[in-house]
């Protein structure tokens, strides 16, 4: 039943990339015209990508994912395909809202090979009053300020920092927002609610099952100064407490930030012996950041972003000795016992993105540099700042074809022996992408 599964996932995933793959040619050259009913709210309206992205990646063969991931079957490169279509839409009924995100996609490399059919969001937005609205589904909220990463938003999945306007998978909920405009310097005030179930199969990457859970956001715009007060309690996952703030000191230039308190927060660490320990601690996240744009086009984003419950360097020191310790092993007995339980253990933290404790993100691009139409070239840079080890990711994109976005993008990763992106799976990676908008 699984593999009949899988097969039918496979097909439906070629059929919408060939659809979506067909439509920069199935229409006809553009009609301009002028016609005031095409202003008027649509009932229902669509739109999406199609993308198909080349990767290449060097291994780095000595460090410790690479050891884990290739150890009986060492490999210096990786090449992998991706194509992917994206579906949104909206239809709406009256007071009624139904709003999708669905995603397709497969994925190819000389090791493995995966096929996905994922709904990011499906749900039903009603609005029986002008300040009142219900929401029942599958939503992502976007809670928090933050670009590259966002401590409050506590019932959302974290943004990968290296893409992080990609959209994400949201969770199943029941919400409600109220919203009042107010005459004074406090010109809006919103209150949001939203009731989060974990059950078997719904929500249940989210926590503990068989809960519910309650997430709560007053928002205030006072001043010109975008305010949010967050607060998550339930069986889930533990209480946990959130502010963030939003302000334009001018035209071109926003600063924004974030605070989060978690009292209890459970985490897993390697101790001396070799295995997992659970710990009981309070945790404070926050973040600080900045956007500013020049007159010449250039958008500068810059944030600092502290996590208590990231790695010191001697934890994350503890867990590539356990690594580099199975390879030894390995390599004098073909005994992979020991690969096996850092496999497992990786998988406890150890192997996400962004595992330390302080870090700073950089975005720098500019809009048609000299002229050059339709170009718009960057760089990224994320720093480890205890360890110092970085990534640095220079880019180009062009959009002069019509709905055609095309992006070409190389990240050195860099770092000593025993830092996080020293021990990175990759040395660094190419990527060129192309996605079609429709």
């Amino acid at each position: 039943m699984a593999i009949k599964a899988r097969k039918n996932i496979y097909y439906l995933v070629r059929l919408l990339l060939w659809v979506g793959l067909l439509l920069p040619f199935s229409g006809h050259a553009e009609d301009y015209s002028f016609n005031l009913d095409e202003f008027e709210k649509k009932n229902f309206s669509w739109g999406g990508y199609a993308e198909l992205k080349w990767d290449h990646n060097w291994i780095n063969q000595s460090g410790t994912f690479g050891l884990l991931g290739f150890h009986d079957n060492p490999r210096a490169k990786l090449d992998r395909l991706t194509s992917t279509v994206q579906l949104d839409g909206n239809y709406n009924k009256g007071i009624v809202d139904f709003n999708w995100l669905l995603q397709a996609s497969a994925q190819k490399d000389q090791v493995d090979a995966e096929q996905n059919l994922d709904v990011f969001f499906a749900y039903a937005s009603i609005k029986p009053a002008p300040s009142v609205t219900f929401e029942l589904g599958k939503k992502t909220y976007k809670w928090g300020k933050g670009y590259a990463w966002a401590p409050v938003s506590f019932i959302d999945r974290p943004k990968d920092p290296n893409n992080p306007e990609d959209a994400l998978e949201g969770y199943i909920g029941i919400g409600v927002d109220l919203i009042k405009s107010l005459p004074g310097t406090l010109k809006t005030l919103a209150l949001t609610g939203v009731l989060l179930p974990v059950f078997e199969d719904v929500n249940d990457d989210f926590g503990v099952k068989n809960h519910m859970n309650l997430a709560v956001k007053l928002y205030f715009l006072y001043r010109d100064t975008d305010i949010d007060f967050i607060f998550l309690t339930g069986d889930s996952r533990s209480t946990r407490y959130g502010f963030d703030f939003s302000k334009n000191l001018a035209t071109n230039f926003e600063i924004h930030g974030e605070i989060a308190y978690i009292p209890e927060q459970k985490v897993k660490t390697l101790n001396s012996s070799g295995s997992l320990e659970n710990r009981e601690i309070a945790v404070t996240s926050y973040l600080l950041g900045l956007r500013y744009l020049t007159a010449n086009d250039i958008t500068t984003i810059l944030e600092f972003y502290h996590n208590d419950a990231g790695y010191s360097e001697a934890e994350m020191g503890q867990f590539f000795q356990l690594v580099s310790d199975a390879d030894t092993l390995y390599n004098s007995t073909d005994d992979d016992s020991l690969f096996q339980q850092a496999a497992t253990i990786s998988k406890s933290g150890y192997a996400k993105p962004q595992v330390g404790r302080n870090y700073i993100y950089t975005k720098v691009a500019q809009k048609e540099p000299f002229d050059l139409l339709y170009f718009t070239p960057g760089i990224t840079t994320i720093i480890n700042l205890d360890d110092k080890s970085y990534s640095l990711s220079p880019e180009i994109v062009y959009t002069g074809f019509t709905n055609w976005e095309l992006r070409l993008r190389y990240t050195q990763i860099s770092g000593d022996r025993y830092t996080e992106h020293g021990e990175k799976l990759n040395e660094s990676k190419l990527e060129l992408r192309g996605r079609y908008y429709f």
